[in-house]
């Protein structure tokens, strides 16, 4: 490839600081348009440029000359979703349309309803239930359009919830094991025996780096990522245990009731609450697709990403806690 430019929207954020660290240390140049860059916590591998996602100008002017745009900006707290998600993403698909960029966008699995559990596949119905997998869904319908006129071309790479020391918002840093503290309990959201699929940060986008090379592949592409499939729920606490040298560290259920009924009055528990479904029943992204295009997935070990995770986050008890990356609520961007 090239031109090695890359525009990443969401460079504070869990996926998009991990891949633009990535991307620049595989010899790309990497732009990062930020509100506030002077504030941002910023690489300065990268080169920060101020702007907002929902001015169209900012992003066009941020994207000149890119072949790739990570487009892996949310709002925080999920709050205004249906008021700012697609707008962001016209501007993305603009840009990318004005220089004939990829767009990569990390996918989640909100797109999809319970019809196609437990075992996901890249062409299953997408035909969500809730409001943020409608929205989901209608992101990649515009992708798709956008790959089918010609001037622009999408990759989407789907996975599990994130994990990692990037990953501060997120159903680990958030649930499991609260970032910034040693934790003296484990917080579990997912009922007793259901399995979970979860995403290493540095492998996902390791994975996304990868795919975004690849010189075969398709105008829209779409895969899969493995990670680790949690198939009970025990992996994960297993590892965190074990993490912090405590084979008993006791375990207890997430307080759905209390945030049900707080829900009317707080906006992030609606939510939430919405999601809560992803951990009442099993749902498997199925990666056979992206084995067999790249041959293999990166895959840490749970133990070592999950030790990794800890420390980065401050809660081994002897660090300090990583800077905050500004994600979106709980990470599933």
């Amino acid at each position: 490839m090239d031109n090695r430019i890359a525009l990443v929207l969401g460079a504070t954020g869990g996926i998009g600081g991990e891949l633009a660290s990535q991307l620049a240390s595989n010899g790309w140049q990497v732009r990062a348009l930020n509100r506030n860059p002077d504030r941002a916590g910023r690489d300065d591998r990268f080169q920060w440029i101020k702007g907002d996602a929902m001015q169209a100008a900012d992003v066009a002017r941020a994207a000149n000359g890119a072949s790739l745009i990570v487009h892996a900006v949310n709002p925080p707290g999920y709050r205004d979703w249906e008021k700012v998600v697609l707008p962001m993403l016209d501007n993305t698909i603009a840009a990318a349309e004005a220089n004939g960029a990829r767009i990569l966008l990390p996918g989640t699995v909100y797109n999809y309803g319970p019809d196609v559990f437990p075992v996901i596949t890249e062409d299953a119905p997408q035909t969500p239930l809730t409001r943020k997998g409608k929205i989901r869904r209608e992101m990649e319908l515009r992708l798709k359009a956008a790959a089918a006129r010609g001037k622009a071309r999408v990759l989407i790479v789907r996975a599990g919830d994130f994990f990692g020391a990037r990953a501060v918002n997120s159903w680990f840093s958030q649930g499991l094991a609260k970032a910034g503290r040693r934790p003296k309990a484990i917080t579990y959201p997912g009922k007793r025996g259901v399995g979970h699929q979860w995403a290493y940060l540095p492998d996902l986008a390791e994975t996304m780096l990868r795919l975004a090379e690849h010189p075969g592949l398709d105008d829209f592409a779409t895969f899969n990522f493995g990670g680790h499939w949690d198939g009970d729920g025990t992996a994960m606490i297993g590892a965190i245990r074990q993490a912090l040298g405590e084979p008993f560290l006791p375990v207890k259920g997430m307080p759905w009731w209390i945030m049900r009924l707080a829900s009317p009055f707080v906006h992030f528990f609606r939510e939430v609450l919405e999601m809560r479904y992803l951990w009442q029943v099993p749902a498997r992204l199925d990666n056979a697709k992206l084995v067999a295009l790249l041959g293999s997935e990166p895959h840490t070990p749970i133990e070592d990403a999950v030790r990794a995770t800890l420390k980065g986050t401050g809660c081994l008890g002897d660090e300090v806690v990583g800077r905050a990356m500004g994600g979106a609520g709980l990470s599933k961007v």
